[in-house]
């Protein structure tokens, strides 16, 4: 069974926008789409340690009458394997419920806030709460679509890191396109970061698959970013944790997510690589 990911369509210009971005990596990653065109404007995402609840702004539940159609034109574009979902249990009559058993998600930068007035650094709070909730990778799309010619991975030695690094090396292998390393070296040696990469088994993957590791020693974190790629699909490893019911990110994250208008690939405090495909949870 090939990998799935799950996309919330909202049918409008912004809305098409991130759904191709959707399609394009699904064809790139060989995976097929699940879709969920929403009835309600507010629906609960069941996680394993902890319950979402996602509130959508009144642009995803308008003229749906053409969604689908707009939906399946765009899908047979791109030519992958689409699968639509109806959630089947409801915690109350207009919250309905879906078990995220998917691979990947697609997300706007936010999903509960009008876009007018959502600038490049916005990542709204339940974009926030999913990443941090979530076994699964999620796909923060930039606000065009924009193909990806390159993968560029944020690597700073810690787990999240490592994470990170294997998400971006698993991308490689499947689509081809090349990657590369970004380290900002902070009061640390090359050596550390390469006892990081010994520990975990990585060094042949990184001698025979990462084009070049740029190891940044001058300059700011935030000056560094303008090396990245404006075309790059950026993988990073985050951790968050709450402050006033709103998560919040390392500062790295923030400075990434606030500075590069990139495609960006997630994995959160909770991801778990895979080391088998979907189980296939969405039947057609």
């Amino acid at each position: 069974m090939a990998s799935q990911l799950f996309h919330i369509f909202r049918n409008n210009p912004l809305g098409r926008e991130t759904f191709l971005q959707s399609l394009y990596f699904c064809k790139v990653m060989q995976a097929s789409i699940v879709i969920y065109i929403p009835n309600h404007k507010k629906f609960l995402m069941y996680f394993e340690n902890n319950i979402v609840q996602v509130d959508l702004d009144k642009s995803y539940i308008t003229s749906q009458k053409t969604a689908k159609r707009n939906v399946n034109e765009l899908v047979k574009e791109i030519g992958i394997k689409a699968i639509f979902i109806k959630p089947k249990t409801y915690t109350a009559s207009e919250l309905p419920d879906i078990q995220p058993n998917f691979d990947f998600m697609c997300c706007p930068r936010s999903i509960s806030d009008l876009s007018s007035k959502i600038g490049l650094g916005y990542i709204g709070p339940r974009v926030r709460h999913i990443v941090n909730s979530a076994q699964f990778p999620v796909l923060l799309s930039s606000p065009a679509f924009n193909k990806w010619q390159s993968i560029a991975v944020f690597f700073g030695g810690s787990v999240n890191a490592v994470n990170a690094l294997k998400l971006g090396l698993r991308i490689n292998r499947v689509s081809g396109i090349p990657i590369d390393v970004f380290t900002q070296m902070e009061n640390k040696t090359w050596e550390s970061y390469e006892k990081v990469i010994d520990k975990n088994d990585l060094k042949k993957e990184m001698n025979h698959q990462v084009n070049e590791w740029h190891l940044f020693k001058k300059r700011s974190f935030e000056e560094n970013l303008y090396q990245v790629p404006h075309d790059a699909l950026v993988v990073l490893g985050a951790f968050g944790h709450s402050v006033l019911k709103t998560i919040v990110f390392g500062s790295k994250m923030e400075k990434v997510h606030s500075s590069l208008p990139n495609n960006l690939l997630i994995a959160g405090p909770n991801y778990v690589e895979r080391t088998h495909q979907s189980p296939g949870a969405f039947p057609l």
